[in-house]
Order: C-alpha cells, then structure tokens, then sequence
C-alpha cells in the first residue's frame, strides 16, 4: 500500500465518524453507536472503503491516553471523599460480581481461563459518557438510582486502570510463576510510584512556568505534550499508555490550570477518540457475526441480565435502597462501555481475545450500547411491575397505620427541603409524619424523634397506614420526578379531595405533575429564575413590595411567563405591578450633617414620596409633621412609586 493511502483512510475515517455522529444525534443517540455503526458500513466487512483498520486504530490509540487524561483531569475527588463508603461497596460488590459470575459462564462454555477474565472485565464496565447523559436529559442525575449510577460508573472508571495493568499478567508476558507474577506487581507499583511522583513534583512547576510566558499556543503544545509524553513514559516503564495519561490528568487536576488543561485537551481528544470508535466498528464482520450469533445472544444476555440482576441485588438488598431503585440502576447500566473498547485493544494483541471473542464482543456491544436508551425509558414501567405485588412494609409503617394523626401533613422524601419543611411545621405546631426510601436517613431521623416511615411512597399501603384519608395535604419533595408523578397518581387515586404539593426540577415536569392530580407545583428552575431577577430589580432600587407582589403574580400564572419563548415580551399588567405606588422602608445613610426637616429637604415637592412613618431606634413615629427633623440612621415607611423611591434614595444620598 502506498504511504499516501494512510492520509485517505484517516480522511474516510474523519467523515464516517462526521456523517455517523450527525445521523445518531439526530436520533437522540450517543455519538459513540454512530462511530461504531458507520465503521462497520465503512470497514472491511461492509463497503471496504477502509481495508486495515488497524493502521487507523494504532493513531487513535492518541485519542484515548486524551481520554484517560481527561478523566483524571474531571475526577470528582470531593465526591469520592464525601461518598467512597457508598461508592467503594456498591462499585466492588458490582464488577466483582460480575467479573466473577462472566468468567464462570464463560469458563463452563470452554473458553480459556485467562481470556474468560478479560470478557468478565469487559461485561463489567458500563458507559459513562452515554448514561450520563442520557439521565442528564430525564433530569434524573439528582434522583436516587442517578446518583447511585454517577458512584458506581465512577468506580468502573478506575477500574480500567488495574485492569490494564492486569492483562501483562493474564497474557503470561509477566511469567507464570508465583516469584514472576509477584515481581511484575511489584514492578508495576514501583512504576506508578515514579510517575506519579515525577508528575506531582516536576508537572506543576513546569506548568507554572509555561503559563507564565502567557503564550496560548506554547500552553496548548504543552498540554498536549504533557498527556502524551505521560502515556509513553509509562508504556517505557512496563504499564500502558492510558494508565500514564490518567495519572498525569490526576496529578495536574489540583493545579490552578487544570480547567484551562481541560479546555485545551476537549477539542482534540474528540477528533481523536471518533477515530478510534470508528476503526473498532470497522472490526465487525457481518458475516463473522452471523456464525456467531449464538455467541452474541449469550454475550448481550450477560450484559444485560447478568448486570441487571447484580446491580439490583447489590443497590436493593446490600445497600437496602429498594428493589425499584435497584431496578432502575440497573437497566441504566446494562451495556459495556467506552473503557471496555480501550481494555479490547489492549487485550486483544496480548492475544487474550481471540478472532472470534472479538468479534462476539464489538458486535454485542454495539447491541448493548442501542438498546440502552429504551431499556431507560422503560425502566420505570419494568420495576413497577416487578415490584407490583411486593407490599414490604418496615415496622415503622404499621405503627404509623394505629397513628391517631387528623388533619395532617404527609412528607414524601426526607432530603433538605423535607427537613426544612418539618422543621417549619413543626415550629407552627402542625402535624405532620414522614415517609423515606432511605434507610440511613430513617435511622437518623428516627433517633432524632421524627416521626418517619420507611417505605415506597407509591404503593397505595404506604399511604394508607399514613392515614392519608384523613390528612390535609401531602407534600412531596423527593428528586426523583418519575417517583414524583406516580407518587401524586396514587394519593389522587386514594384520596381526591386531598392537597398535593409537588416539587420538580425542570419547566417539561410541571404538565405532568398537574395532569397526574398535583394541586400545586413548585419549580426549583422557576423558583431560581424568580430569586435572581428579584435580586437584580432590588439592585436598581425597584420597591421590594413591587418584587414580591411581581413574583407572586408570575407563581398564580403557572409560570406562564418563564415557560414562554425568549422572544416574547412581557405582559403589560405584569410590567405595570413593577410601577406600581407601593410602601417601602428607605433607610437614611450616615452622615455628618446632624438633623433636617422634612420641609427643608423638600421631599415630597423634589420627589413626589410621602413619608409615613419614622422609625428611630426603637420609636416609630407615625405621620410626622412637615417640620418633623430627619436624622442619619432613621428609616422612613414611605408611599411611593419606584421612580419616586430612586428620585429619594438619590436625594439622601446627596445631603451634605
């Protein structure tokens, strides 16, 4: 082949993968499915328009030491620290598990030991970059089964590193022997121990020299040189050029520069890693996959079943976070993800997959990666008829069914705002019983002497051994809107007549909280809008009055205003509550003038305000005369429009 064909390939390889990722997220696809669909329209089992692909892939390799140094770069330490009980049980029980249960399967079907571990490696990495944003766009990150997923997709992610550093081991590179395997672990850490310490030491000066220069191109040629030189220095000390890549992205990401090594890094690492995902579909073999198609049924089973089950088990039972949460984990994680193509390249030259292993998993895995997106959408509907007949019910819930509670409050979910909510109510003497899902945050609470439930707020039992007949209004404040909608359903199915008070995240929730029987909806999107530009009109001297009755105006019109297009102006009646003559205290600024009469100051003849009322330190004086003297530090209740307030706040500020 000439050397010129390698340019052409790299050039079919750049518009597959623009044509692959434009054509899937049209379809609300990851871009990821594209890459791999089109590289195998494209490969040598399709249309042959690339015929090595291999030569193709060997540049991505680039792509991915990027990704991995992104990676290190974005990794949430402060997660990590706040959550790694949950993260480091839930992440171990679930690749442990299924890493196990693979390679018993696999073993069983006659497949090498060693090459059955590296499948169980494989299964058990899911997509980060796809899950993420598929829950991001159902507004389900901050839900229970969304931060569960965030914890564990993050222990998957560090896992790859271990795992690469295991396939020298399992490919018999590192020797068989006990004496070998311990020494190549050995040499191994001992080569971590150096680059992370020559990254923590030397990395962080040289940064701060470069960006000292203050020369764009001279930072981006560095950060590019620092992820890449990184990878190879650890592939010259015996580990693998992604392993390299994240510990630099690691060790940098506490740096000042960091966000900037990031943004310089984003843009290339996408060219890069498209060509990468391309050239792993162009190794799909129609025909090849068609022999094996056996073998690919079994393997999505694995992946999905296998998965789910553990999953499920681990976030249900071990983690005791309900069967439906567990569920919905679960299905969000039933796929193999970007790592395990990185962890499939290295394993396969170590000659730990073979033709056939491959094939069965690039094909599998495409499957996985496509069913995804509905195996989340119906995720719901799987775990409520799963779970349909199952009535657990915690000790806590039957006491509650002997409660002699009237005419009280119900709060679904115990986060902050239910807290919040308790605390309010009973501050105001109002009674009220909670129900949570958590089983932790029922232990606390209970020992604190609320009066809490565990339980699944969307079975009609639940609700009714809280009395909900006879309760007066029922406030649901979990984050997760799916819960949310079937939580109102069942209250308005049990009891219609009873108030529902409903929080939700985003605008696209609020119809169907409403159609579900929700009396009231508060939007926290909203509600943010709200609070931001009551602060910006407060800032230009707008009545504070006139902002609240402006904002409780925009709540009994649904938000009409907010749901409304950009382009939109706002109503006039709306603008005119702004103008409007309100009350208003007006605080005199300090001064070194002593005392002034209000006639002397001519307030009401310069501004138009009328004042009513002076309150000094501890005495209101109500309706002062004309010659009443006006001091530093008095505040005035004044009757005025917001032109008038400003005209005044002005003319006191100006006394000298």
């Amino acid at each position: 082949m000439e050397p010129g064909n390698i340019v052409i390939e790299i050039v079919i390889v750049l518009a597959t993968a623009t044509i692959g990722a434009a054509v899937f997220e049209r379809m609300r696809l990851p871009a990821i499915v594209g890459f791999l669909v089109m590289g195998a329209l494209v490969g040598p089992g399709g249309l042959g328009l690339v015929s090595e692909p291999e030569r193709v892939s060997a540049l991505a390799e680039l792509g991915v030491a990027l990704l991995l140094f992104e990676i290190g770069l974005e990794l949430p330490v402060d997660l990590l620290r706040r959550e790694w009980r949950s993260v480091v049980v839930s992440g171990t029980a679930q690749v442990v598990l299924t890493v196990a249960g693979v390679t018993g399967v696999a073993t069983a079907l006659g497949v090498p030991l060693p090459s059955a571990v590296v499948v169980g490696m494989l299964v058990s990495l899911s997509s980060t970059a796809f899950v993420m944003r598929i829950l991001s766009q159902r507004g389900e990150i901050g839900a229970p089964h969304g931060q569960i997923s965030v914890g564990i997709l993050l222990f998957q992610d560090l896992c790859l590193v271990p795992f690469l550093l295991a396939i020298p081991i399992l490919s018999g590179e590192a020797g068989s022997e006990a004496g070998d395997l311990v020494f190549a672990v050995g040499r191994a850490l001992v080569a971590l121990v150096v680059l992370h310490t020559t990254a923590r030491f030397v990395l962080p000066w040289v940064l701060d020299r470069i960006a000292r220069l203050r020369s764009p191109d001279l930072f981006s040629l560095f950060a590019f040189l620092m992820a890449i030189g990184s990878a190879v220095a650890a592939e010259a000390m015996g580990l693998t050029l992604a392993v390299g890549a994240f510990v630099a992205g690691l060790v940098v990401s506490a740096s000042p520069y960091s966000h900037q090594l990031f943004t310089e890094i984003v843009p290339l690492r996408g060219v890069l890693l498209g060509i990468f995902f391309t050239a792993v579909g162009m190794l799909f073999d129609p025909l090849a996959a068609r022999a094996l198609w056996q073998g690919i049924a079994l393997f999505v089973a694995a992946v999905v079943l296998l998965k789910v089950g553990i999953i499920t088990a681990v976030v249900g039972w071990v983690q005791r976070r309900g069967t439906r949460v567990g569920l919905l984990t679960g299905l969000a994680l039933a796929q193999t993800g970007e790592f395990s193509f990185v962890l499939a390249a290295a394993a396969a030259p170590a000659g730990l997959l073979d033709a056939s292993l491959r094939q069965t998993f690039v094909a599998g895995s495409i499957l996985t990666l496509l069913a995804t997106p509905f195996l989340v959408r119906a995720a719901p509907h799987i775990a409520a008829f799963i779970t349909r007949g199952l009535e657990r019910m915690d000790r806590d819930a039957e006491s509650a069914s002997s409660s002699p509670l009237d005419g009280h409050v119900i709060i679904v979910g115990f986060g902050q705002a239910g807290q919040t909510l308790a605390r309010v109510l009973e501050a105001s003497h109002i009674p009220y019983c909670v129900v949570d899902q958590n089983p932790q945050t029922v232990e606390s609470a209970r020992q604190r002497g609320e009066p809490i439930s565990y339980g699944d707020a969307t079975r009609p039992s639940i609700l009714t051994r809280l009395n909900l007949q006879r309760a007066r209004l029922v406030a649901i404040v979990t984050n997760d809107p799916e819960a949310t909608e079937r939580c109102i359903a069942t209250v308005h199915g049990i009891a219609p007549d009873t108030a529902i008070i409903a929080r939700a995240h985003y605008v696209k929730e609020i119809d169907g909280l409403i159609a579900a029987g929700a009396s009231e909806v508060v939007a926290e999107e909203f509600e943010a809008a709200i609070d931001i530009f009551s602060k910006v009109l407060l800032h230009f001297g707008i009545a504070q009055q006139s902002i609240t009755q402006f904002a409780e105006a925009m709540r009994m019109e649904g938000y009409e205003f907010l749901r409304g297009s950009a382009r939109l102006p706002i109503d006039p009646w709306l603008a005119e509550v702004l103008a409007e003559v309100t009350n208003e205290w007006v605080e005199v600024p300090p001064g070194s003038w002593g005392e002034r009469t209000i006639v002397d100051l001519g307030i009401r003849a310069r501004t138009g305000a009328s004042i009513l009322a002076v309150r000094r330190d501890a005495e209101r004086i109500s309706n002062p005369s004309p010659g009443f003297g006006i001091r530093p530090g008095d505040s005035l209740l004044v009757l005025a429009s917001t032109t008038e307030l400003q005209k005044l706040r002005d003319l006191l500020a100006g006394i000298d």
